[in-house]
């Protein structure tokens, strides 16, 4: 069954909101902590590692109550019954959405087409860690006996952003082997990363579900070529592997088919490092680690699936999105991590979030006339504080921001995790009670400068305290911002899991690369497009 069809703007509960927001609009968030000394309390969400302090935004608990008197009228338990159960809610592409199953117990229960797909999830996943382990190990060596140092990567989108980004923010346990991700077809990309490699001790692992995509194929045959300048074509085999479901294809380019990690189509690209496209995560960390990510994102499965929604930590993210976006106008929101290990953490989560919800027509096909989606940008605490964080504080946009820091430092170095904690709380207050001209002129500020010092504060901020970085709190909290992306789907009416947008440029540059290498003229290109491309052509 499809999801339902209704237009959030339509509602009693959003035009209660609507009133509600123009009650409280003006409002400063520090008067409400004068107002309620348990504010703090009372807007903090606690579930198992995870702290997640609320009471730093723009809402009431009035707010908070119409926001989930929202998610009833639009029916999100159903639909939220639907997403788990493996209905086709992906209509646009009749698939179901089930990348929550790729976490699920052995022991659950998941049907797609009339058969349960969770003992072939497993059966991948057995094959996964086989595999993870005699790489590890040394027990698979190359093709001169040596055994692998290095893992490449050739994928891009999903197939590269979620690998790259859990890779990296579970450095502190990764082993021996050293890992590489190639994802643009800038041809110099490639390049600088095999500039360095052995051919006799690198292992690639070629991502692409239809073994079509032009910047992988691109990659994975450049590589292929300079691996033969040391290698045969026999040895192909012993260095190349894929995740894909083209299996004639992938075995063409020379792939033993043993070697092949099947995909399915109700994983969206996006969603897919729960599969075995995260191979390269279980190389680079062990496989025991990636099980660990596996049962953290089934955990956050379960609270989202279970929770009552005024305690569920997604749907009240989730919530507090559509706040912003469609009553306080806010076109954007920071996501800031207080940890280095998570640099890609928001790179990662802008395909998540603006491939998904980057909408303009409702689940009825019609035109919306109300905003959808969100930008997303971010950078590390504390480099992002000598960055961008001016026009948080003084800039004339209001920008909610979600502050993600760990307790504990992996390292356990006290001395920088206690300066690099007091930032990550420091800006949150900062941000909320901004300074006001009393306070500047009591610094002895002359009179020209204070309106230069000055700041409004009533900035809006989440703050999500976790324990520790491990693979288990990395799938809680990749898991968590993918049922956000559901839930502010469900509410704005859209189809959260096609991509129809990133198309049309793929299907133009097809025609202009064959214009570029002289085999076919198309005169219907608008009169820039013509310009650009003549001039690229007397340039090369």
């Amino acid at each position: 069954m499809a999801l339902k069809s209704i237009n959030p703007t339509k509602t009693k509960s959003w035009q209660l909101l609507q009133n509600h927001f123009e009650a409280i609009k003006d409002a400063h968030i520090k008067d409400w902590f004068t107002q309620n000394p348990r504010r703090a309390i009372d807007l903090t969400l606690t579930w198992e590692d995870f702290y997640v302090d609320i009471s730093k935004h723009r809402i009431t608990n009035e707010t908070l109550d119409l926001l989930v008197q929202l998610a009833n009228e639009v029916d999100l338990q159903d639909a939220i019954s639907k997403y788990f159960k493996g209905d086709v809610i992906n209509e646009t592409e009749g698939r179901a959405v089930l990348h929550t199953a790729l976490r699920a117990p052995e022991s659950a229960n998941v049907i797609v087409d009339g058969v349960n797909v969770i003992p072939e999830i497993y059966q991948v996943n057995n094959k996964i860690e086989s595999f993870t382990n005699q790489i590890v190990n040394g027990e698979l060596k190359g093709f001169t006996g040596q055994p692998f140092t290095d893992v490449v990567n050739i994928g891009i989108g999903g197939s590269d952003l979620g690998p790259a980004m859990v890779v990296e923010a579970l450095s502190f346990y990764k082993n021996h082997l050293k890992t590489h991700f190639v994802s643009n077809v800038d041809g110099d990309h490639v390049n600088e990363v095999i500039k360095h490699l052995n051919p006799e001790t690198t292992l690639f692992v070629v991502v692409s579900k239809t073994f079509t995509t032009q910047e992988t194929l691109s990659n994975a045959n450049t590589i292929r070529d300079w691996f033969l300048k040391s290698g045969s074509q026999n040895d192909v085999a012993k260095h190349f592997v894929a995740v894909s479901t083209n299996i004639e294809k992938v075995k063409e380019f020379g792939i033993d088919e043993n070697n092949i990690f099947p995909m399915w189509n109700w994983v969206g690209g996006r969603f897919s490092l729960w599969s075995a496209v995260g191979l390269t995560i279980s190389l680079a960390v062990g496989y025991n680690h990636f099980d660990a990510l596996l049962s953290g994102a089934n955990k956050m499965d379960e609270h989202f699936k279970t929770e009552a929604f005024d305690k569920n930590i997604p749907v009240i993210t989730a919530l507090l999105s559509v706040w912003y976006n469609n009553f306080f106008k806010a076109e954007s929101e920071a996501v800031i991590a207080y940890s280095q290990y998570l640099n890609q953490f928001a790179t990662y989560l802008q395909q998540g979030i603006m491939e998904s919800n980057g909408k303009s027509v409702d689940r009825s096909g019609n035109a919306i006339d109300y905003q959808t989606g969100t930008i997303i940008w971010g950078e590390p605490g504390t480099n992002s504080q000598h960055a961008f964080f001016q026009l948080i504080h003084q800039g004339t946009k209001l920008i909610p921001a979600e502050f993600i820091g760990f307790a504990k430092s992996l390292h356990g170095n006290k001395d920088h995790q206690d300066k690099l904690m007091s930032n990550f709380l420091a800006q949150t207050e900062a941000l909320m009670t901004g300074k006001s001209e009393n306070a500047i002129y009591d610094e002895g500020v002359s009179d020209n400068l204070v309106p230069f010092k000055v700041f409004e504060g009533n900035k809006p901020t989440t703050t999500i305290l976790i324990d520790k970085l491990s693979p288990e709190s990395l799938g809680k909290l990749i898991a968590l911002y993918e049922h956000k992306i559901f839930v502010q789907g469900v509410i704005w009416n859209i189809f959260s899991y096609d991509q129809f947008g990133v198309e049309l440029g793929k299907q133009l540059a097809n025609t202009i690369l064959h214009e570029i290498l002289g085999s076919t003229v198309v005169n219907n290109h608008d009169a820039s497009t013509s310009n650009l491309l003549e001039h690229y052509k007397k340039l090369t």
